[in-house]
């Protein structure tokens, strides 16, 4: 990269051959090449001889040490058209005369002056200075830089001796970055320090390309990234970008972008242009910004090419834009003249005062005016009229009438010194290391030599070290040759009377713990006089609940907003990403908050737990009646003729039946949930073997009936009671292995319903569960089958009949059961168990015991013993 800078400068040079480098011919290639010796180092015997014409410094003074300055002062060249046959004619500045850049150069007259009647700093020195004007020009910036390396042309005589004392100890300047980056690369060579005042390119502080750079305004890596954060902090995403076509445009818009993208800013178009460019090239870039859809436009460009960008955009309305503004433009008075950049917010340079600096400026005698062609075309510029008492042009001839304390000028105007205040600190810098060079400290009182043969290298040493105060401002440089970084935050404000003006209204300090930076003291006014911070988003922000998927093709920031999906929630704006909520929480209705999920069992405040609730007491109350009944009529034939005994355990099973249905209601535990399967299977097998017994009752009687037939004697009463037992501890003995092993007990379903939790009873062991209904099932059969022989036995009351109607309703209860338990969801798992066990006992109780309360009730005529025997002889 250095060989093809240097390869491209020297080209410019051959090109034009109008430098004024005084080539000492004889021993040149012996100082700089085989001896390694530094220029001007040579004996004063060596002869000189001037090659090529030379450019006249704007402004110069001879002095004990020489400091060279470097300014805009115009911002082009005059094109020039050779036709190779005769020698190129120097490059012309051309355009009028930049008042900011003149104001800068005399800040660094005024700096040099205020050096010179300093008794603690360089006392007994006079400093001078040779300030050239760049032009804003590469070519012209390569003419000043090697004219810093030589003597004051008017003693570039043909004979006379080379000397150091013309040499320049530093440079303060260029103003812009690409002149300063070309300068850089050429007097580095010969160790002379580059201090600029307003050069802000990144790339400026690579030691390695440029080390001889330093500068008293801040990085533009520092204004990008700050910048950035600006734009972040007011929630802008969707920016236009536009940028000089320079090394100060580019480098600083490609570190801006950077940083942006890291904040998560999308840019809906990066244009460039330069001054120079066509007009279309100009009207291609003010199109694009008429055209976006982003209301903010991020530019960082150089004064001179942002003049000529407003000024276009000037010619046609177009959308209201908010301006955020680079430290070239943001702070210049002169473009707040285009009123549609009302609002512009950006970063300045810090403001100060100079005391003394106004005064100074005021003091242009028409003498100074005459001696500088510099100074005469400003007073012309700015009075409109010709010093010239035969004026080419068509201005009038200055009378002495003018005045410049009356002028409104950028160059008069010391209420914004912020570049002004870089170039003093920059003179003051070099001061400072000349006189750390050349002067000791004796007895309090600096004592300096003047004589000294003082190399630039030394200056050069010293600047790294310089750390001082001025103006109540630190001066110091770090590593990388920058300062620390601070700037002021401002805003182009309408005044009452429609003037915009250049407010500050807060601060960046770089050298902040992150997220401390920025400190906004004062109100912000936006674009259109407004106080309310504009909108510019690709597209708008989702709401919680929504989550933002990319548009294919599209830049991050443009998006579309889904719904979260079912079970996820986003609870912020612009979510990336939807969170599932936590398994006992569900979303609520507009999906942003976690809510937990509704509990679901079957209650006794539910409809459902209502009415099996009172079916199951009407049951208990129903078999407690019929025992009652039973027990009044205990002695009546009916009663006795079927087993009142068994009668009235099966009644007391059955009433149980009912109330362990009552067990399946309300909030599982893990008591209710062991109690509820096991009271459940031992009352049922207690209720069929009654059944059972009932029926083999029936069975055995009539074989008892038969001629010669005993079998009474052994199914009497205590085998019957022998049989219920045994039945009903098997069970027993099953539900206690189930308990112990595998018990049932609560848990939260969480998968039937994603929306609801299900409590439950776990059966634990699913064989304890299908054992306890197998075996009922089991006897349940086994007594329908017995019925089912038993009902055509002749007999007036055949009670078997009545138990193969109740059996063959138990059985269907509890076949369609299981398929029905199997797929019924949630609570209504414990609704069909519940119905299952109403359905059967209500079936028994019913179908047994209905008829013989209807005779004994209704009927008592046929409650008789001669009815029933009548009937069995028949």
């Amino acid at each position: 990269m250095d060989d093809l800078v240097t390869g491209l400068v020297l080209a410019v040079c051959l090109f034009h051959l109008n430098t004024a480098l005084a080539v000492c011919l004889d021993d040149l290639s012996q100082r700089t090449m085989l001896t390694g010796a530094k220029v001007g180092t040579v004996e004063s015997s060596v002869n000189c001889k001037l090659q090529g014409s030379t450019r006249p410094p704007a402004f110069s003074k001879d002095g004990d040490f020489i400091i060279g300055g470097a300014f805009s002062l115009h911002s082009y060249t005059q094109t020039a058209y050779n036709n190779y046959t005769n020698m190129p004619a120097p490059v012309k500045c051309k355009g009028s005369i930049d008042t900011v850049e003149l104001q800068s150069t005399s800040s660094m007259v005024f700096a040099i002056e205020e050096i010179n009647n300093s008794t603690d700093l360089l006392p007994g020195i006079e400093l001078g200075y040779r300030i050239y004007d760049s032009c804003a020009s590469v070519p012209v910036a390569v003419h000043v830089a090697f004219q810093f390396l030589n003597r004051l042309e008017a003693q570039f005589n043909t004979g006379k001796n080379c000397s150091q004392s013309g040499m320049v100890m530093a440079v303060v300047g260029d103003s812009g970055s690409t002149p300063s980056i070309t300068m850089s690369q050429l007097i580095s060579a010969f160790n002379i320090a580059q201090v600029s005042h307003f050069a802000t390119c990144a790339c400026l502080s690579n030691k390695q390309q440029y080390p001889n750079f330093f500068r008293t305004i801040p990085s533009d890596q520092f204004q990008a990234e700050a910048l950035a954060k600006l734009v972040k902090h007011f929630g802008w995403t969707w920016i236009g970008a536009v940028r000089s076509d320079s090394d100060y445009g580019n480098n600083g818009m490609a570190s801006f972008l950077q940083a942006a993208q890291k904040e998560g800013i999308c840019v809906e178009y990066s244009v460039s242009f330069y001054r120079t460019n066509p007009q279309s090239r100009i009207q291609r870039v003010a199109d694009v910004i008429r055209r976006s859809t982003a209301v903010v436009v991020v530019a960082f460009a150089s004064f001179g090419d942002m003049k000529i960008l407003l000024e276009e955009l000037s010619r046609e309305p177009f959308p209201p834009r908010q301006w955020i503004g680079s430290e070239s433009w943001v702070t210049s008075t002169e473009l707040t003249q285009y009123s549609f950049c009302a609002g512009a917010i950006g970063f300045g340079i810090q403001k100060s005062e100079i005391p003394g600096l106004r005064d100074f400026l005021l003091n242009l005698s028409p003498t100074q005016v005459s001696a500088s062609p510099v100074l005469t075309e400003f007073w012309e510029d700015a009075f409109n009229c010709s010093l010239k008492k035969t004026p080419v042009t068509e201005k009038k001839v200055c009378d002495g009438n003018e005045d410049i304390q009356n002028l409104q000028s950028e160059y008069t105007d010391t209420s914004q010194l912020r570049i002004a205040n870089m170039v003093y600190k920059a003179v003051y810098a070099i001061a400072h290391a000349i006189h750390n060079a050349v002067c000791q400290k004796t007895n309090a009182i600096a004592k300096c030599d003047k004589l000294i043969k003082l190399k630039s290298n030394r200056v050069l040493t010293e600047l790294k070290k310089v750390n001082f105060s001025q103006n109540g401002y630190d001066v110091s440089f770090n590593a990388n040759g920058d300062p620390v970084a601070i700037y002021d935050l401002v805003n182009w404000q309408k005044s009452g009377s429609g003037i915009i003006e250049i407010v500050t209204v807060g601060l960046y300090d770089a050298s902040l713990r992150v997220g401390h930076e920025f400190k906004i003291n004062r109100n912000i006014t936006w674009m259109e006089n407004s106080r309310k911070v504009p909108v510019s988003v690709c597209t708008k922000s989702c709401p919680p609940g929504t989550r933002k998927m990319l548009q294919k093709g599209k830049p991050i920031c443009c998006y579309d907003c889904i719904a979260c999906p079912e079970g996820e929630i986003s609870n912020i704006t612009d979510s990336a990403d939807c969170l599932p909520c936590h398994k006992e929480f569900w979303p609520n209705a507009k999906r942003d908050t976690c809510i937990p999920k509704t509990v679901e069992f079957l209650s006794f405040q539910d409809i459902l737990g209502i009415i099996l609730a009172t079916l199951s007491i009407l049951g208990a109350l129903l078999g407690i009646i019929t025992a009652a009944v039973f027990f009044y009529h205990r002695t009546s034939p009916i009663v006795r003729a079927n087993n009142s005994e068994l009668s009235f355990l099966l009644l007391i099973s059955l009433t149980l039946c009912f109330l362990c249905s009552l067990t399946f209601i309300g909030a599982p535990s893990e008591w209710s949930c062991m109690l509820r399967h096991t009271a459940f299977g031992i009352t049922f097998v207690l209720c069929i073997s009654c059944v059972l017994g009932k029926t083999i009752v029936v069975l055995m009687a009539f074989k008892a009936t038969l001629p010669g037939s005993n079998v009474m004697k052994w199914f009497g009463p205590p085998q019957q009671r022998m049989t219920v037992v045994s039945f009903t501890f098997i069970q027993v003995l099953i539900c206690s292995f189930w308990l112990v092993f595998s018990p049932p007990f609560p848990i939260k379903n969480l998968t039937t319903y994603k929306e609801k939790i299900i409590l439950e009873c776990d059966l634990g062991s699913a064989v304890g569960f299908w054992a306890v209904l197998g075996y009922i099932g089991l006897l349940a059969a086994f007594c329908f089958v017995l019925a089912v022989l038993a009902r055509k036995l002749p007999d007036n009351f055949n009670e078997a009949k009545l138990i193969t109607f109740s059996m063959l309703i138990f059985c269907a209860v509890w076949i369609t059961f299981i398929p029905a338990y199997v797929s019924s969801p949630g609570k209504f798992t414990v609704v069909v168990e519940i119905f299952a066990i109403l359905a059967s006992s209500f079936g028994l109780i019913i179908f047994i015991f209905a008829p013989k309360c209807f005779i004994i009730l209704f009927k008592p005529e046929k409650n008789t013993k001669k009815y029933l025997m009548n009937k069995n002889q028949s």
